[in-house]
């Protein structure tokens, strides 16, 4: 430990002492000053922190900023990383942080994964429960525990996908009027803006049961919204992907160029499945229009240069 680092301790140590001999005299605000001291100087799981949140519990246990450091506190707890070895050059999403040749030149890929207490888990879970309860329109806060479930879970997003699914009906059905901290403005474009988010995590981590929630989260947003371009994509997608149904696939993404013509995702995929299927003078057209909306320049001149070649130029 640097000399630095040995002054930070032994000061935090020294006002964590302080502040529990005088827990009784302490506010609300003068723990979540003194958690915010230590997790800064010794990290989220730095020696102290939980002796501060037990008194600080005991003592306003409906603190709403006590909660969410306790669910942040037993969330890293929880939580310890692995290097593990896949036959796979894709995990969970994952790129691999090494690859290796077995003795008979097979590729093996390692990757870095993280793993769960589950005791520890579930503390974490109860905390942000309770938080939950007592601020029902905080957003942050369901989008914390539903962001800390997929972690969890992996590629079994059960729990994950339910609440997510729930949030979505109890902001369409009872139109709270949503606060982010740190967030000015919470409107509807920044709800679907996080579903979305949520929905890219759970295709790019893959896996059938990733992909038929990202299905299923992408239909419910439908059933609120209309026909939102993004969400049919999103399904445009899953049938391109996962069930492996390009025609299925192409209706949607029609559909999504009728009501967004300068859609990059749908155009880029209707590009790919006119080459899987060699239908050129479908790929002809789906290049011409990703020439114009891509915005990048290699892109574009890989495209002319596809497209100057089904057109028979040199």
């Amino acid at each position: 430990m640097n000399m630095n680092r040995f002054y930070s301790f032994f000061a935090c140590c020294a006002l964590l002492l302080c502040s529990v001999a005088s827990s009784a005299q302490s506010t609300k605000e003068e723990y979540a000053d003194r958690y915010n001291l230590l997790v800064k100087n010794l990290g989220e799981t730095g020696v102290g922190i939980e002796t501060l949140l037990d008194n600080w519990r005991a003592a306003y246990p409906d603190d709403t900023d006590m909660l969410i450091a306790t669910f942040r506190y037993y969330l890293a707890k929880s939580q310890k990383q692995e290097v593990v070895r896949k036959d796979v050059s894709r995990y969970l999403g994952m790129k691999p942080i090494l690859s290796l040749k077995d003795s008979l030149g097979k590729d093996v890929w390692f990757y870095q994964e993280t793993f769960f207490d589950d005791e520890l888990f579930g503390t974490a879970a109860k905390a942000i429960d309770k938080a939950i309860s007592l601020n029902p329109d905080r957003l942050d806060m369901r989008f914390s525990k539903i962001s800390s479930e997929m972690a969890y879970e992996k590629e079994s997003p059960d729990m994950a996908g339910q609440d997510l699914k729930s949030l979505i009906t109890y902001n369409y059905t009872e139109k709270p009027s949503w606060v982010f901290k740190g967030v000015d403005k919470v409107d509807d474009e920044f709800f679907r803006a996080g579903v979305q988010e949520y929905c890219v995590a759970l295709f790019q981590r893959g896996g059938q049961k990733c992909f038929d929630e990202f299905k299923s989260v992408s239909e419910l947003m439908l059933q609120y919204v209309g026909d939102e371009p993004l969400f049919l994509s999103n399904l445009g997608s899953y049938y391109l992907v996962s069930a492996k149904e390009p025609k299925t696939a192409l209706k949607y993404y029609t559909k999504v160029l009728k009501l967004k013509p300068d859609d990059y995702t749908a155009i880029k995929n209707c590009v790919l499945m006119a080459r899987n299927e060699n239908n050129v003078k479908m790929e002809k057209k789906y290049l011409a229009q990703l020439i114009k909306v891509t915005e990048s320049e290699s892109e574009k001149l890989t495209s002319q240069a596809r497209l100057d070649q089904l057109n028979g130029k040199k």
